[in-house]
């Protein structure tokens, strides 16, 4: 059943879209934890928003896209099938969140490990 999560990320998603990452990040609350697997761990939103410039300059200079192929979620809680597209190829990864009063309290995305040629 979609709920609060749900709508959330959907929103989410459709900012993602702009490839302006720094849109986002108005949806987090302000004591909101991002783990990302290679960039680290950020608390509180003038951190993500860091995070988020720093999103906006590495994947616009690599050339990387993501695409959402799934989304599920009810009220406090939602997660996310992603494919990122990368010039060496695509990478899976999903993404799980937390969501209270409307605002994102917890992200954490996990990917596929890198082929090794």
């Amino acid at each position: 059943m979609a709920g609060q999560a749900f709508a959330v990320m959907q929103e989410f998603w459709r900012l993602q879209d702009s490839r302006d990452y720094l849109s986002v990040v108005e949806l987090f609350a302000d004591d909101a934890v991002l783990e990302d697997p290679i960039y680290g761990t950020y608390r509180g939103k003038e951190a993500i928003r860091g995070f988020m410039a720093k999103m906006n300059a590495e994947m616009t200079g690599a050339g990387i896209t993501f695409d959402l192929v799934e989304l599920q979620g009810g009220d406090d809680s939602a997660w996310a099938k992603w494919v990122a597209h990368t010039p060496r190829g695509e990478r899976h990864g999903v993404g799980i969140y937390k969501v209270a009063n409307g605002k994102l309290t917890y992200y954490r995305d996990y990917m596929d490990a890198v082929k090794q040629d």
